[in-house]
């Protein structure tokens, strides 16, 4: 197998939610692909560096695995400290990509929020602690120019239904011109756990967030514009090794221990990948690994996210 095809294979087995690490990853040495457009900018005073990743046609769709459509990537190592101040700046630069991505969604006049992920286990409970602090408007008498609606779903082990299932019902019954999703997702690299907010035009797709929904929440689904909003809360253990081999391989060739680096270096990155999965998986199963600070990690995400999606329906 060639690299390139082998780099495809560890990308389509090494699951990440992140369209910036999915593009990384299948990106040559120039950074550029047929179908994918990539634009990176720095705000300095923040310390955050937003990377728009375009999925434009079939071969970008095919080149990173992901659907076609606009996906912008927030990081900043400031969203791990509890600064008030700093996290509203944050919620403030949000607001505006939010806002960029609800006039590509037509500007709609109303708007329901989704909180994915299960409450009861903190890394996926980002999308439900967003939602206590968000400020619904649907029900009052002096709506504001938004309406906003919210719900929280749960999982299927609480309710018995597939979460599609129940925000399709909403959807139908309630009428919203569009919907906004903020669920918990998986990385590739431990260093963007509880520093990445990504954003996306094209919705949840199957296998997408930590739970994993088994059905889609998109357009052609809902049949309304679908916004998602996350942050990587999880990293698949087997990735994390994955990493850890290739540094090892380095750490060996540096300090002169040749053949122990050269049985690696000479293992494809197919059978890298495939020792890692053997020596992991039968011991502790497909298992994902979570900060130590998670609790601490959630509950600021959550409420970067919350002030945020309010700020972008402030008029």
């Amino acid at each position: 197998m060639e690299e390139r095809g082998q780099e495809a294979f560890i990308q389509q087995q090494v699951h990440t939610d992140l369209a910036v690490e999915a593009q990384e990853s299948a990106a040559d040495g120039s950074g550029e692909m047929p179908g994918v457009r990539i634009r990176e900018q720095e705000y300095r005073e923040l310390g955050l560096t937003m990377t728009r990743v375009e999925v434009l046609d079939e071969r970008g769709e095919k080149a990173i695995g992901k659907p076609k459509g606009l996906y912008i990537t927030l990081e900043a190592e400031s969203m791990r400290e509890e600064d008030e101040e700093g996290g509203r700046e944050l919620s403030r630069q949000l607001s505006l990509y939010i806002k960029e991505m609800l006039e590509q969604a037509g500007a709609p006049r109303s708007v329901l929020v989704v909180g994915l992920g299960n409450q009861e286990v903190t890394p996926d409970s980002l999308g439900p602690r967003a939602l206590d602090n968000l400020r619904i408007t649907r029900h009052l008498k002096e709506k504001a120019s938004v309406s906003i609606s919210g719900i929280v779903p749960g999982v299927m082990a609480q309710t018995g239904m597939e979460t599609a299932q129940i925000i399709h019902g909403i959807v139908e019954e309630t009428g919203p011109e569009a919907v906004l999703v903020v669920d918990a997702l998986a990385a590739r690299s431990v260093s963007r756990l509880g520093n990445t907010i990504q954003l996306s035009s094209t919705g949840i797709q199957p296998g997408s967030g930590v739970g994993n929904h088994r059905h889609s929440l998109t357009e052609e689904s809902l049949g309304v514009p679908v916004i998602a909003l996350g942050v990587p809360t999880v990293v698949a253990a087997a990735a994390i090794v994955y990493d850890t081999l290739d540094g090892l391989s380095e750490l060996l060739e540096a300090a002169g221990a040749a053949s122990q680096a050269d049985a690696v270096e000479g293992m494809t990155l197919e059978e890298r990948y495939q020792m890692v999965k053997e020596l992991i998986e039968p011991r502790l199963g497909p298992m994902f690994v979570t900060p130590g600070n998670i609790d601490e990690q959630v509950k600021l995400l959550s409420f970067i996210i919350s002030e945020g999606i309010n700020m972008a329906f402030e008029e």
